[in-house]
């Protein structure tokens, strides 16, 4: 089974070059839409009033031109990789800095909000774009392309476009783990699921209304294997939290099942669940198979908590001196070179969602 799986992943990724090169079609599909949280954001926080931003140094020093964008990595984030390998020559813009004129917007717009997550109150806190405002502004942009290129035309970009959703993560560590008054509302995570997954529920509900057709949805990661969890909750241990991983993996398992019913009950509807906890549970667990050094901090400061603006270029422990050998960039973000590996299984699980 494992060797029918790989030819197939092989024979995929083989036609997609193909495709490309043969220049049968410049893109497998249409544009590319993305919500969520710091997984995906680009730079839709740079200009806001919040301490959850990338958009300086370190951030972005193995990126084109060593700049930083707002990109919660020192270079590509996973979505990058994808996006490249469905045969875009651009990146989705950020919704926050374009203007109306953006004809690019016809291909895709990145709506991703750092510290963002299923739950409106999570933005709220930090300041940044909430599931239900990057929805609103979804439906600006359909304006725009639909006076760009008409109605018909843009009818055929929604439902033929990818969207991705990512979002979860800092529901639970930035808002539950840290919240009396959730956890006071919610005796047990397992409870605040719930409110999660409606969430999650609606939010497809209403993009497929709009004329999304294949949406990927990740899962959450290995939540308790990220450095900052392991400092912050597994008090300043070098483990693993396994309470924190149980918990994601509670949380994936139902998201399984809520988008299985989604797709029974909405036509047409092609919705994925793309893991990520398992790739980069591998990594982490595994880093010397896949030529990396170091999984158990970031590669930014001493990588036990600096993110977003701890990390930055006048703190006193610098960066690593190659970032490619640390699975994580800061102490909550995976590096380029880690990207890179989690974008093919990226490619590889979603290929249902583009053939």
């Amino acid at each position: 089974m494992t060797f029918l799986w790989q030819s197939f992943s092989l024979s995929w990724k083989l036609i997609t070059f193909l495709w490309l090169m043969n220049g049968v079609q410049s893109q497998i599909v249409p544009a590319v839409f993305l919500f969520g949280d710091s997984v995906l954001d680009v730079g839709n926080n740079n200009n806001l009033a919040t301490v959850v931003k990338a958009n300086f140094p370190p951030y972005g020093q193995d990126f084109k031109n060593h700049t930083p964008t707002g990109r919660f990595c020192n270079g590509k984030l996973a979505i990058d990789f994808l996006v490249d390998t469905l045969g875009f020559d651009s990146y989705p813009l950020p919704y926050q800095n374009t203007k109306a004129t953006d004809r690019n917007l016809i291909k895709g717009a990145n709506f991703a909000s750092g510290s963002s997550g299923y739950d409106d109150s999570t933005a709220n806190l930090y300041g940044t774009i909430s599931l239900t405002k990057q929805l609103e502004n979804y439906g600006e942009v359909q304006k725009r392309i639909i006076g760009m290129v008409g109605k018909e035309n843009a009818s055929s970009i929604f439902s033929g476009g990818l969207y991705v959703i990512s979002a979860g993560t800092s529901d639970i560590l930035q808002n539950y783990h840290i919240s009396p008054t959730l956890q006071n509302t919610y005796s047990s995570i397992d409870k605040y699921f719930v409110p999660l997954l409606k969430s999650f529920t609606q939010f497809v509900e209403k993009l497929y209304s709009m004329g999304a057709r294949k949406i990927g949805v990740t899962s959450l990661p290995p939540l308790g294997c990220l450095p900052g969890s392991m400092t912050i909750f597994g008090l300043v241990s070098d483990q693993c939290v396994e309470k924190l991983n149980f918990e994601a993996n509670s949380f994936n398992k139902r998201l399984n099942s809520t988008s299985q019913a989604l797709k029974k009950r909405l036509s047409g509807l092609n919705l994925l669940v793309i893991d990520i906890y398992q790739p980069l549970y591998n990594l982490i667990k595994n880093p010397k198979q896949q030529g990396f050094k170091e999984s158990k901090k970031g590669c930014c400061g001493t990588g036990l908590v600096e993110t977003s603006v701890l990390c930055n270029k006048l703190q006193l422990f610098g960066t690593c001196s190659n970032s490619s050998e640390y699975v994580f960039w800061d102490s909550f973000h995976p590096s380029e070179a880690a990207n890179s590996i989690l974008a093919n299984d990226m490619v590889s699980v979603g290929s249902s969602l583009v053939f």
